[in-house]
């Protein structure tokens, strides 16, 4: 099982060659982010996901390219998902390519996690990142749903369009790159990376998949998966990070998820020295810079979504984890201040 905090460098094997074509040496670039530039060699190769947030930051402000991730993504093909690109591909449906990407992204990346809703006639693949004090996020999310949209053109066609995309950070001032990437309107500002579209797509049936390499995927990941090494409180942050916004999370909730008792997932949890509560602050937390640094969401709209009543008690419990009020957060690393 994938270390914590680690990720198989695949779609951030671009990251060299986006470099390149802004006539930045990638070599230099990634020593001076901490990672040995040899590694860049195989997408199989395992990298710090904060090490890539690094990365990133550095890339922007060399390049001077605020839109630098989604190229890094606009470059990477649904082979640069690795085996569960290769699975995608040999689904029989949109559907279960997609179901099969959510369930098997913890086998290349323990950084960040999906989701795949649905609602009536509308369908929703969401990506957030839930690795604490990883910088680019929002580079992160652009390069992730940008990727995943290269891949759904490649099992629907080439001239598929989502319904919209949502991004969880402030509107650029160029628009464009986006625009002609993604060919639908782009929200920004939003609470989480998503990709938006009729739940119809779901329904497609993928040309050339073979039954039986499906299988002896689905075998190998499913043995992968069922390693020894997943750490558990990572697993209650994945968990965490998706259903925070959206759901009851208390630890009775969570213990039913994964269908064990309250006290079992104490248990469990205390071996490693931390407590639920520990855990979802820290999600709560890592959620709340996210929003406060790459959007102009408003503090009510942040404390409602992490489920508090009103914007003063998420107040207390920021200053409680950071030393700061929100506001004050935001204003010092420079985000625009929208607090309506």
């Amino acid at each position: 099982m994938l270390p914590s905090g680690s990720i198989h460098l695949g779609v951030a094997k671009e990251v060299a060659p986006t470099l390149e074509e802004f006539g930045i040496d990638p070599g230099a670039l990634i020593k001076e982010a901490g990672i040995d530039p040899g590694l860049f060699d195989d997408g199989d190769n395992l990298i710090p996901h904060a090490a890539l947030g690094r990365l990133l930051s550095l890339s922007v402000a060399r390049s001077n390219c605020p839109h630098f991730g989604l190229l890094v993504g606009r470059r990477a093909t649904i082979l640069s998902l690795g085996m569960m690109g290769r699975l995608m591909q040999h689904s029989e449906t949109v559907g279960e390519a997609l179901h099969s990407l959510v369930s098997s992204l913890s086998i290349q990346n323990r950084g960040a996690v999906s989701s795949l809703t649905v609602c009536d006639d509308i369908a929703l693949f969401s990506y957030s990142v839930y690795q604490r004090d990883v910088e680019s996020v929002e580079q992160i999310s652009d390069g992730a749903l940008a990727v995943v949209i290269n891949a759904l053109r490649t099992l629907i066609g080439s001239e598929w369009n989502p319904s919209e995309v949502l991004l969880p950070r402030a509107a650029p001032a160029d628009l464009q790159p986006y625009r002609r990437h993604f060919r639908t309107p782009v929200r920004f500002n939003q609470e989480v990376a998503a990709i938006v579209f009729p739940a119809c797509d779901l329904k497609r049936r993928i040309a050339g998949a073979d039954p039986l390499l499906r299988t002896m995927l689905e075998e190998r990941i499913k043995r992968m998966r069922s390693e020894p090494g997943s750490e558990f409180p990572d697993d209650i942050r994945r968990l965490l990070r998706m259903r925070l916004t959206n759901n009851r999370c208390s630890a009775n909730d969570i213990a039913d998820l994964l269908a064990m008792h309250r006290r079992t997932l104490s248990r469990r949890l205390k071996g490693s020295g931390l407590g639920y509560r520990t855990i979802a602050n820290e999600v709560r937390f890592e959620i709340a810079r996210q929003l406060l640094e790459d959007t102009e969401v408003s503090l009510s709209q942040i404390a409602a979504a992490l489920g508090y009543s009103e914007a003063s008690a998420f107040t207390r419990a920021f200053r409680r984890w950071s030393g700061q009020t929100p506001t004050a957060w935001r204003t010092e690393r420079g985000a625009s201040d929208s607090m309506s």
